[in-house]
């Protein structure tokens, strides 16, 4: 196998996550870089807290788009069968580029955000079914406790666990990824946990009456 087109798909994937949205969001449309306001991040989350949900949601959902155009890139670079695990493994090693490029951004001098949307958009490219699945755990908790973080956290885990025993994949490696992908998620919401213990983690928004 000629190794040079993924490689060359690894690098743009990067260059893809590396596209810091929320940043340049901030900058072009309201004069401020979102990094120094609110949590720190370049993220969905802090732009929606900073911004507002007029800005936050495009980034939300160019962060989605990004992951999952970044996993797609095997399937342009070197097709195989739609459910061979060679193809899910190329998915698996560019969309963990594209994840790098978010928290490692190379135009935004590498600090950027958690990578949580783009690994969900990487993740839609995988595996739809439990994709999609997770992001209807995610809103369900999110519309309970209005804290991204506990439902982002929630629906990582539930991730792996639904993977393993609802839904099937022909790639062991991506069953270990998506083990990785739970804790991950939990390393990098360390100081959230933290808050969370604390009682001191904010709500994006309140539900009436409460």
């Amino acid at each position: 196998m000629n190794i040079y087109p993924e490689l060359l798909a690894v690098v743009i994937a990067y260059l893809l996550g590396s596209v810091p949205t929320a940043v340049w969001a901030g900058k072009i449309f309201h004069g401020i870089d979102v990094r120094d306001h609110g949590s720190g991040n370049a993220g969905a989350t802090n732009t929606i807290r900073v911004l507002g949900w007029k800005t936050g949601v495009p980034v939300l959902l160019i962060d989605l788009a990004k992951g999952w155009a970044a996993a797609m890139l095997p399937v342009l670079f070197n097709p195989g069968a739609p459910e061979s695990a060679l193809l899910t493994n190329l998915k698996i090693v560019t969309g963990v580029a594209a994840i790098t490029g978010h928290i490692f951004p190379v135009f935004a001098n590498f600090r950027g955000g958690k990578g949580v949307a783009a690994m969900f958009g990487v993740l839609l490219a995988i595996h739809p079914a439990v994709t999609l699945t997770c992001i209807g755990i995610f809103l369900i908790v999110f519309v309970i406790t209005g804290i991204v973080s506990v439902s982002s956290m929630i629906a990582g885990i539930a991730f792996p666990v639904l993977l393993l025993t609802v839904f099937n994949t022909p790639s062991i490696i991506f069953k270990i990824f998506s083990v990785l992908v739970a804790v991950g998620l939990l390393l990098t919401h360390r100081k959230n946990i933290k808050r969370l213990l604390k009682g001191e983690e904010k709500k994006l928004f309140k539900r009436k009456g409460k």
